[in-house]
């Protein structure tokens, strides 16, 4: 059997397997992990040795985030025809970072985007890089900010760097998530330094409550809060928009509402922000890595990003690497583009609205068992308490050690939960039927024994 046979082989048994294996790992095979742990030898090892060796050690550790029932994190699944473009694109082996040396890579990248801009309503001109995921695409989207902002004060940052320069007041609100506040970390900007602006019950920034400034101004807005889905008011406060401010919105998930018909209402208004972030590897449901960075003037995103060298062919084609932070890279427009080719516009459509509506079916089916669901199931997130911390927790716990499905906790607003994301392709009914039953039964042995030992 050929090394490429091989792997076929456990490919399709691995994927086989899904719906039949705990979704996490158990502690047995996360240790035999250590087996792996050696010196490296002296002598070459025949490449089909290695593949079983990882495949025997490394498969019944994986965490089945590509299966239906993975709820912990907002990890979209990998969609067939986006993992075996992927798998290709490995064997073609191409840099990305230039046309010169990919044409299909850049050629696919350049066709993602014009469908994307359309499948999203965004405007013609936008820009847009492949990135690894919504932290760098925050990252290089604050690089174009920080550009332009700065090149209106007559300071050029590339140039002069920033001691010195004019100061930039940053906003956010106070449910800013981490990747944002990361990325505003690695641009200069200083986490002591943000505005946060309050918020309500869901999450969602008050606009009445975002201060006026007379400077250079970054406002980072959220479309689809991690907890709770919401998103911040983005229609009303752009158009409030002054000149001197830059409004970014982070999409990691919440930007795909864009494409149904029943969401698209969420993200009104975001077409006229200056620049967003998302990633692919969340709801569009192409394998990791791949984020995705919009910055609406071309101009800003060049200014920020793009290199120069004598070596480097000038042809008058789109080069990838102009648009990122990074120059050599893989081919992430391939894995994009066959997820968007094998959806179609109502394939992707129904997707978000399916995974929408599984959301509402398990804060439906807790909240008719009588838990306590924290927030407003607008999108796929569902929040859900069990009562006090302790009690929560434990809950978490025995549904993690149950194997069914995977969930996470959270402290939402003071509060201890358990959080659902909904986000793969492959969850089905049945899914959440199977979920939805194994967490009402650890919720019930978890209050059933607290109950008997207060009983004793």
């Amino acid at each position: 059997m050929s090394l490429f046979d091989q792997f076929a082989v456990i490919a399709e048994q691995y994927i086989a397997g899904l719906s039949n294996r705990a979704v996490y790992p158990s502690e047995k095979d996360i240790q035999r992990l250590n087996q792996l742990i050696e010196p490296l030898q002296d002598e070459p090892i025949p490449a089909d040795h290695v593949l079983n060796l990882l495949n025997d050690k490394g498969s019944p550790a994986t965490v089945t985030s590509t299966g239906g029932r993975y709820y912990g994190f907002v990890c979209g699944s990998s969609l067939p025809a986006s993992m075996a473009a992927k798998l290709l694109a490995g064997v073609w082996d191409q840099n990305a970072g230039m046309y010169v040396m990919s044409p299909i890579a850049a050629l696919l990248e350049e066709i993602s985007i014009s469908w994307m801009i359309d499948l999203l309503g965004l405007s013609k001109q936008t820009s847009v890089g492949f990135v690894t995921g919504a932290t760098m695409g925050n990252f290089t989207a604050l690089a174009a900010a920080r550009h332009t902002l700065l090149k209106n004060e007559g300071w050029d940052v590339e140039a002069q760097g920033l001691f010195n320069a004019p100061e930039i007041t940053v906003i956010t609100g106070c449910e800013v998530h981490v990747s944002m506040l990361k990325a505003l970390n690695l641009i200069g900007f200083g986490r002591d330094r943000i505005i946060k602006v309050p918020v309500d019950n869901q999450g969602r920034m008050i606009a009445e409550k975002i201060p006026v400034t007379a400077g250079p101004t970054i406002l980072c807005l959220q479309a689809g809060n991690v907890n709770t889905g919401a998103f911040d008011p983005i229609d009303e406060i752009c158009r409030k928009k002054r000149k001197h401010v830059w409004i970014h919105v982070d999409a990691a998930f919440g930007l795909w509402a864009a494409a149904s018909e029943k969401t698209k209402h969420l993200v009104k208004g975001i077409e006229l922000a200056d620049s967003l972030a998302t990633d692919a590897h969340k709801w569009l449901n192409v394998p990791y890595d791949c984020g995705l960075v919009f910055v609406k003037q071309q101009d800003a995103l060049l200014g920020a990003v793009s290199a120069s060298a004598a070596y480097l062919p000038e042809n008058g084609k789109r080069d990838p690497f102009q648009f990122t932070p990074e120059m050599s890279r893989e081919a992430r427009g391939i894995a994009v583009w066959a997820a968007l080719k094998s959806l179609g516009k109502k394939g992707f459509s129904a997707l978000v609205e399916k995974n929408c509506s599984q959301a509402l079916r398990f804060a439906d089916g807790l909240r008719n068992a009588g838990y306590h669901i924290l927030n407003d199931v607008v999108l796929n997130q569902v929040l859900v308490s069990f009562g006090d911390t302790v009690t929560t927790l434990a809950v978490i716990k025995k549904i993690q050690e149950d194997g069914t499905c995977w969930c996470g906790g959270t402290t939402w607003q003071g509060k201890t939960a358990m959080r659902i994301s909904v986000s793969s392709w492959a969850t089905t009914e049945l899914d959440v039927d199977l979920s939805l039953a194994a967490i009402l039964k650890a919720a019930d042995e978890v209050i059933s024994s607290k109950v008997k030992a207060l009983d004793v």
